[in-house]
């Protein structure tokens, strides 16, 4: 909990002080705070009682009383030796704060059934495990960038297996990157037949919806933040994204398509429409999930086959040639097989990826 006064704390997350119940009080009463003043007593975002206004990040929105004390009670009854004593104290200490009444009666900003704000790995896990039990039908989800690591693959690992051992059916989309990663090929050769994987030259951002009710999704750029999302009109446009991406993607099992022009791969195609489209080495290298590196050597060996000598001399060879749109759409004036493309050498076919 560092930043947030911890080291000066008088006590751990597992009870309330007299200054978090000062803090929680002014919040319940008030409807949020300004995150400064839950510096010094890290217990209140511990104990999930204060969340970040998702409006407004420097402020945090408590959770209701009413959630608090079902949420406690829930945890009580794991512990049955002590939980007698603890149950009491906590059912009398919010039913207190329910009291109170203010804004905080009603479900607060970034609070409640439609959108909340998980900050933090653990709370961020802790949801995933949530949503992994209470699942009984289906999984999409979208994994972007390039090759999957083993240490990515095993960190839900056992939440997959329990969603295989109930039967759920799981579908994931992957960049065509991840075809070359020996761990996602181990990962799918375990789950057997209860994961279908296919993928794309490039996907949206991450992506995980639950039996259609429930949603994740990063909520910065390092994603430490995530949002839960349960909003019945999100969670339907969240599927109709999902839906028509697979619709687009090729399934892993499958050969990608044989390239547009000889000598120029698959991959080197996805990067000519970006470049056609305007876009950065890096942007191009994210999108794609390859390193920038990997990248330019792809645009250098693109410029090589279409004879190009500048950037901008190839963005015009791009748009001649037809390279200039989604990979595998055809192209107006695309030649017949056999011939050879006006001014793109015959040059020997290197792999599609």
């Amino acid at each position: 909990m560092a930043g947030h006064g911890a080291e000066d704390h008088p006590h751990g997350a597992d009870r309330l002080c007299e200054a978090g119940d000062r803090v929680y009080s002014r919040a319940v009463r008030r409807g949020r705070v300004p995150r400064a003043d839950a510096e010094q007593v890290p217990c209140l975002l511990d104990l999930a009682l204060l969340h970040p206004d998702p409006d407004d990040m420097a402020w945090l929105v408590p959770t209701s009383p009413q959630e608090v004390m079902t949420r406690l009670l829930h945890g009580l009854y794991d512990e049955m030796s002590a939980g007698q004593r603890r149950m009491g104290s906590a059912v009398a200490a919010f039913e207190w704060y329910a009291g109170l009444g203010g804004p905080a009666s009603a479900p607060a900003a970034g609070e409640g059934a439609a959108i909340r704000v998980l900050d933090g790995a653990s709370r961020i896990q802790a949801a995933l495990d949530r949503a992994t039990e209470a699942c009984t039908t289906e999984v999409l989800t979208v994994q972007p960038g390039g090759i999957r690591r083993e240490h990515e693959l095993s960190e839900g690992l056992h939440r997959a297996l329990e969603l295989r051992g109930r039967g759920v059916r799981m579908r994931d989309l992957y960049t065509h990157v991840a075809r070359h990663g020996q761990g996602l090929l181990n990962y799918l050769e375990l789950m057997g037949p209860s994961v279908e994987a296919r993928t794309l030259d490039e996907v949206i951002d991450r992506l995980i919806l639950f039996d259609r009710t429930v949603a994740f999704i990063p909520a910065n750029s390092d994603r430490t933040m995530a949002l839960e999302l349960r909003h019945p009109a999100l969670i339907a446009y969240l599927e109709t994204v999902f839906e028509r991406l697979w619709r687009l993607a090729i399934p892993l099992t499958a050969a990608l398509p044989d390239p547009r022009i000889e000598g120029i791969s698959h991959r080197e195609q996805s990067i000519a429409a970006l470049l056609a489209e305007g876009h950065q080495d890096a942007v191009i290298a994210e999108r794609l999930g390859i390193s920038v590196r990997t990248c330019r050597a792809h645009i250098a060996r693109l410029s090589e086959t279409l004879g190009a000598a500048s950037r901008t001399q190839l963005g015009v060879r791009i748009a001649q040639v037809g390279l200039d749109g989604p990979v595998g759409e055809p192209t107006v004036g695309e030649p017949a097989v056999g011939e050879t493309t006006v001014g793109v050498p015959r040059s020997r076919s290197r792999s599609s990826s």
